[in-house]
């Protein structure tokens, strides 16, 4: 059969089987499957338990679980209340104050987690009725929870960076290092944006009437000094390459734990629902590495991978048109799929073609995953659009949710673009950091 031919026949069987529900991880590892069988037949199937004996037992993907576990375990251990409070004493009484403040929890939530969900649930439960309850406009405060939570996947540790990473064959340490100061950058968007809007249109975020003293204000830190402590230490020792990012997770594992231990939040039923959601987001995650790494073996063997790389490298312009176009594409898909299956499904046909157009694959590593944030946010099918609407009050509609984010897309493709302009941006701490 004629590569192209093959071509179409899978990527079509791919949107057939999306399109009525079944999972990205099945669909790809269900067309890896038939697709080996008739191509090399029966003992071509080896490859798919040779792929989930590889992935299962990798070394670096042990990290996944270890963060996945570290941000259960702080998401019942009380901090939201506690980042809270102190965002509501010190930011209170600023207009906005308390929007800006949710972004700023969710960005320190995403040092901690790794993922986006521990924040936006922790915020749609705690921030998004504190605001509804002092007259902050519904939209404006889903808005910034939307956008903040998803912050998680950006600002590291992030489980979709190790995702890359493995894929790419970029080392997981740079990576986190490439993610900081754009993941701050695109915080710092967020709060002035809001700042700035709610300073003008004073109904969109008035300002609380509690005043605190600055024995109040002081007197709150203490609450937050050891989760804060911990993601200092576990970034600390990627970065001055003391320990791989996967020992590092260990670290964060047991310092969370002892963290919730010290403030008394630590029951054998958290601890036991923590472990529970820990192992069923560990299983998606590996099912879906499973499903894409087959998907994509089989893509490579079947020439299918080498057809689409030499079609993209063919065309007769400008590198940076063929990168901007990528960036399309993964918007697009961003729409409709889960990121981390567009990660381990694009990666290996795009970062070849980006490193023969000579572009550092750190670099576009961070522009993918800042597009990858973007999509956890944009309609119809944002996984956070989902996750905040489980948790909002009832008079929070899901239109409410979806004109929500517009304004937050739009600062997230400007981010996406001042990183794809100014490229030091991401590659300068990870230059001066201990490589590991």
């Amino acid at each position: 059969m004629e590569v192209w031919l093959l071509t179409l026949i899978v990527f079509a069987a791919l949107v057939v089987l999306l399109a009525i529900g079944v999972p990205i991880a099945f669909a790809m590892l269900a067309i890896a499957a038939v697709g080996i069988y008739f191509t090399w037949g029966p003992a071509g199937l080896l490859v798919l338990f040779n792929t989930a004996y590889a992935e299962g037992t990798s070394y670096l993907l042990l990290a996944v679980p270890l963060f996945i576990f570290m941000a259960n375990i702080l998401k019942f251990s009380g901090l939201a209340d506690k980042l809270y409070e102190v965002v509501y004493r010190w930011m209170g009484g600023l207009r906005g104050g308390l929007a800006m403040g949710t972004v700023v929890i969710c960005a320190i939530f995403a040092a901690m987690a790794g993922i986006s969900s521990v924040a936006t649930i922790s915020m749609g439960l705690i921030a998004l009725p504190s605001m509804l309850s002092r007259n902050y406009n519904k939209v404006m405060a889903v808005g910034c929870i939307n956008a903040g939570g998803a912050l998680g996947i950006l600002i590291p540790p992030s489980i979709l960076m190790i995702l890359y990473g493995n894929m790419a064959e970029v080392s997981i340490g740079r990576l986190f290092a490439g993610g900081m100061l754009p993941g701050i950058m695109l915080a710092a968007i967020f709060v002035a944006y809001i700042g700035i809007r709610c300073f003008f249109q004073k109904n969109l975020g008035p300002a609380v009437t509690e005043r605190y003293t600055w024995k109040d204000k002081f007197l709150v830190l203490k609450g937050v000094v050891l989760p804060i402590g911990l993601v200092i230490l576990v970034l600390g020792v990627i970065y001055a390459g003391v320990a791989t990012p996967t020992e590092a997770a260990g670290v964060g594992a047991g310092g969370a734990v002892l963290t919730a231990a010290i403030h008394r939040q630590l029951t054998w039923g958290r601890f036991w629902q923590a472990l529970r959601e820990s192992l069923s987001l560990t299983v998606m995650v590996f099912w879906i590495i499973i499903g894409a790494v087959t998907f994509t073996t089989f893509l490579a063997f079947a020439g299918i991978q080498d057809m689409l790389q030499e079609a993209i490298m063919s065309m007769d312009v400008n590198r940076w048109v063929i990168l901007i176009a990528i960036q399309c594409v993964f918007f697009v898909l961003g729409m409709f799929l889960d990121p981390a299956g567009i990660i381990l499904l694009t990666t290996p046909i795009f970062v070849p073609i980006i490193n023969q157009l000579g572009f550092d694959p750190l670099w576009f590593g961070v522009l993918f995953i800042i597009n990858m944030e973007m999509a956890y946010i944009t309609p119809p099918f944002g996984f956070n659009l989902f996750i905040l609407k489980s948790v909002v009050p009832p008079q929070v509609s899901m239109s409410d949710i979806y004109r929500s984010v517009g304004p937050f897309v739009v600062l997230q493709a400007l981010a996406l673009a001042i990183v794809m302009l100014f490229p030091e941006i991401a590659t300068w701490l990870p230059e001066i950091m201990v490589a590991k």
